[in-house]
């Protein structure tokens, strides 16, 4: 059977006549037809009014955020629904909520898109959940999710995803991590694409047969509504609890947090108040205090294993390619120096939406892309300078943002090969979004290597997730891919796993996948 992603259903009906009624999100559709157009492109929703899904995030030990949104009307741009709709949480034991462990309600509010987070205190630590959500006489979807440990901790397995443009593909990545049996998800960032352009060019003001792009609260809520409308997303975030970080296309692409015309600055609070109503999220200062500008940045620990370190790449970033610039921001910055000194003896993860090693396009050239942390060289020379003299060991960076999947090891002078290793980079495939031809990765495989001294691996080709299973002893992750992304049931198999050994600096792949193919490894 021939199978078409969504941007080939897109293009078949623009050679028809009928892209304006195909896209669901343009202009001048009413709900139910916006609804109609995205069933066309396989979406489908939930039972109303929580036709979103549910979701749980930023797991702790004794207690877990829980969210949902109501939406009776998934794609309007407004809720037909009370200012202030009272909503039932339930939290149990077991799957059919028999065995409740608490309960309350809250308020869901139009001020807020009438999302729901509910911090939930209380409970067992390293103990699997089931929750589910009522209101207006209808139960949502029951959700699955887990605290985490104290103590000792033989083993952790999470997932680590990124960049899912919905007109790609389908989630069939999403799928498999529903499936899969981890502890946690980790969301690297682009889990939106603003721009309002198949071919994937951002055009701030453009409207074209895919729509205008996202300016207001009510552009971005509809389109994060139309990304839960893929069955496989909802279906993940109902299996385990996800920490989340962010990259540009949550707001517009190569943004700086910092700077900006005063559009820009009203942009850029649409996109994170709607993003904030749409995600799993804790916000340290509480939902009236979230916006506009969520509070990304966190450490989180699994028991003694390990410490989990999600960094906020985009919110308070100067330009790039300056001499004082900034990717951190001088307040996170000194925080992740804090971090660093008070590492405790375990695996250190830090969550970064954007790469952190160098890449040179040739040997001695430029830089590929200075948007990543190469547009920020002497603030990456300092972090990384400051990691090596601190002693702390057992770094491990997952990655996403390039649609590709490097494995590289972290130097404090990316230039000096005789530079200590002091750390790993794993830069996963995107869950859909557009990687590079076949032929530019055959040919830029091998220069990027020649390049680049401490780039072990590069395939791009594929699509998928990684997984990450963490022991006392060793830190492995399988890079899952999909057999096509345009089959939204596709299945998933490892393409390949590295190795981590503990107090051991850098990666080794695994003999048994070591002929998997690539367009570059090093020997």
């Amino acid at each position: 059977m021939t199978r078409l992603d969504r941007r080939g259903l897109l293009k078949a009906a623009g050679a028809a006549g009928a892209l304006g009624a195909v896209w669901p999100l343009a202009a001048g559709l009413s709900p139910a037809r916006a609804l109609q157009a995205a069933e066309a492109l396989g979406a489908d929703y939930d039972l109303a009014p929580f036709t979103l899904g549910v979701a749980s995030g930023d797991p702790r030990p004794g207690s877990v955020l829980l969210w949902t949104r109501l939406a009776p009307e998934p794609l309007a741009a407004e809720q037909q629904l009370p200012e202030v709709v009272e909503v039932d949480w339930t939290v149990a034991a077991d799957r059919g909520l028999r065995r409740i462990v608490a309960r309350g309600t809250t308020t869901a509010s139009a001020t807020l898109g009438h999302s729901v987070h509910v911090p939930v205190s209380g409970l067992r630590p390293g103990t699997r959940y089931w929750y589910a959500f009522r209101a207006l006489g209808r139960r949502s979807r029951v959700g699955r999710t887990r605290t985490a440990p104290v103590g000792r901790v033989s083993s952790v397995r999470f997932a680590a995803a990124n960049c899912q443009a919905f007109h790609d593909g389908f989630y069939a990545a999403h799928r498999g991590i529903a499936r899969e049996d981890v502890d946690f998800v980790v969301h690297l960032g682009d889990y939106i694409y603003e721009h309002g352009q198949v071919g994937g060019v951002p055009a701030d003001h453009v409207r074209d047969h895919e729509g205008p792009a996202a300016f207001t609260v009510a552009d971005y809520r509809r389109r994060h509504a139309l990304y839960k409308g893929d069955r496989s997303l909802r279906e993940a975030h109902a299996a385990h609890p996800w920490f989340l970080t962010w990259d540009d296309h949550e707001v517009v692409n190569d943004y700086s947090g910092t700077a900006g015309a005063a559009p820009f600055v009203r942009r850029r609070a649409a996109a994170y108040q709607a993003w904030y109503e749409n995600m799993p999220h804790r916000d340290a200062g509480g939902a009236a205090l979230a916006l506009p500008d969520p509070e990304i940045h966190r450490v989180r620990r699994w028991g003694d294993l390990l410490e989990l370190t999600v960094l906020d790449l985009r919110s308070h970033r100067s330009a790039q390619n300056l001499p004082d610039g900034t990717i951190l921001g001088a307040a996170q910055k000194a925080w992740l120096k804090r971090t660093v000194d008070r590492a405790p003896d375990s695996w250190h993860v830090w969550a970064n939406s954007i790469m952190l090693s160098q890449l040179r396009g040739r040997p001695g050239g430029p830089y590929m892309f200075t948007d990543q942390w190469d547009g920020f060289l002497a603030e990456r020379t300092e972090v990384l300078g400051h990691v090596h003299r601190s002693g702390m060991e057992d770094l491990v960076v997952v990655t996403g943002d390039w649609h590709s999947a490097f494995v590289d090891d972290i130097r404090p002078d990316f230039d000096d090969p005789s530079s200590p290793v002091i750390g790993t980079e794993f830069t996963a495939h995107s869950v859909t979004s557009g990687a590079y031809s076949a032929d530019w990765n055959a040919h830029n495989g091998p220069v990027m290597g020649a390049a680049n001294p401490h780039l072990k691996y590069f395939e791009g080709n594929r699509y998928g997730y990684d997984v990450y299973h963490v022991t006392p002893e060793r830190f492995s992750a399988r890079m899952r891919v999909v057999a096509d992304r345009r089959d939204p049931a596709s299945p998933v198999t490892t393409l390949t796993t590295f190795h981590v050994d503990r107090g051991r600096a850098g990666s080794y792949e695994d003999p048994a996948t070591r002929n998997s193919p690539a367009q570059y490894r090093r020997d």
